[in-house]
């Protein structure tokens, strides 16, 4: 039998979509670790191949009494990815706490941790996007949700666990993703899922102005990158042994574009003309919001990942022409 690779968050957007990617390269073996709760996103597992699935507390249970030690792998996805959750003492135990406990369990046992990190750890970029080591201490995130992430990012540059050790993790900074199984996120959907459903719905895309005067309404830019892409990069890393080069990094195309970029992109996938409202963006996010990111891909490829970035035009094209408009038929 082949020794397992345990991948949490399984259930959720790129947990789901790393698990179907596993599946395609032949791999069967796998331990799912997730809380599926009442909502829809138990659908998500519909179609996979897996060993078995266990909830989060139930899995802590399970490798503190001497299970899974022979994983390759442990791909760490579970956590709240809501940037806009108040509970910070539940974000601490979630995101913080629980992914020390998988990653020391990982050290002890030699089994390659890949985590995700994210780039709301840059908080407004005042220290730009490089994941260079040297940068991580000074960031200050706008949230608590890139807070959290960022004190594990600390946590292990503290601890030398991305170089020089027989075991070194890898930590992803994942930027704004997008693609198919990211229906059961609800508000934190991409706005790719939300453009779509709109359109559907009234025609029109509602987008937030800006209230900063080098950005015009709907010219703020992000650094979106394709589910595929994600999973793609997550699995260079996860696939190998060990001992082999870790460290933190951006994962992310290195080129920004801007909001009306992407809904036009959408409208264009659907064959239709763009119709876009701008609105006001809520009090509570107005001192938390990004107006500006752009992954800095040179660490990544020094690191060995070779293959291009798919496009935004081209990955919403296939977001929409093969999961959105096939589900409506």
């Amino acid at each position: 039998m082949a020794k397992p690779i345990i991948v949490t968050g399984a259930a959720g957007f790129i947990g789901r979509n790393v698990v179907a990617e596993l599946n395609a390269r032949g791999e069967t073996e796998l331990i799912l670790v997730d809380e599926l709760g009442k909502d829809e996103k138990w659908k998500n597992l519909v179609g996979l191949r897996y060993e078995d699935i266990v909830s989060p507390e139930e899995f802590l249970g399970l490798i503190e009494d001497g299970a899974f030690a022979d994983a390759r792998a442990v791909i760490h996805l579970g956590a709240c990815s809501a940037t806009t959750e108040k509970d910070a003492d539940y974000l601490l135990r979630n995101n913080y706490q629980y992914t020390r406990v998988v990653c020391n369990w990982c050290l002890t046992h030699e089994i390659r941790f890949v985590y995700a990190s994210s780039a709301a750890t840059y908080g407004d970029g005042a220290f730009g996007y490089d994941d260079d080591d040297a940068i991580t201490p000074k960031l200050e995130p706008l949230n608590m949700y890139g807070y959290s992430k960022h004190m594990f990012d600390l946590w292990a540059l503290k601890q030398g666990l991305y170089t020089g050790n027989e075991t070194n993790i890898v930590g992803l900074k994942y930027y704004n993703v997008f693609g198919p199984y990211e229906d059961h996120k609800g508000d934190m959907r991409s706005v790719v899922n939300k453009s779509y459903e709109q359109i559907r719905c009234t025609g029109e895309v509602k987008l937030f102005k800006s209230y900063r005067p080098e950005f015009k309404d709907g010219e703020q830019m992000r650094d979106f990158i394709y589910v595929k892409d994600a999973v793609d990069v997550t699995l260079h890393f996860a696939l190998q042994k060990p001992s082999a080069p870790g460290g933190l990094f951006n994962c992310g195309t290195g080129e920004p574009r801007t909001w009306i970029d992407l809904v036009t992109a959408v409208y264009t996938a659907m064959g239709l003309k763009p119709e876009i409202e701008f609105i006001e963006m809520p009090e509570h996010l107005k001192g938390k919001y990004q107006y500006f990111t752009q992954s800095k891909t040179a660490k990544l490829r020094a690191a060995g990942y070779p293959k291009p970035f798919t496009s935004l035009e081209d990955g919403v094209k296939d977001y929409v022409h093969t999961y959105f408009l096939p589900r409506e038929k």
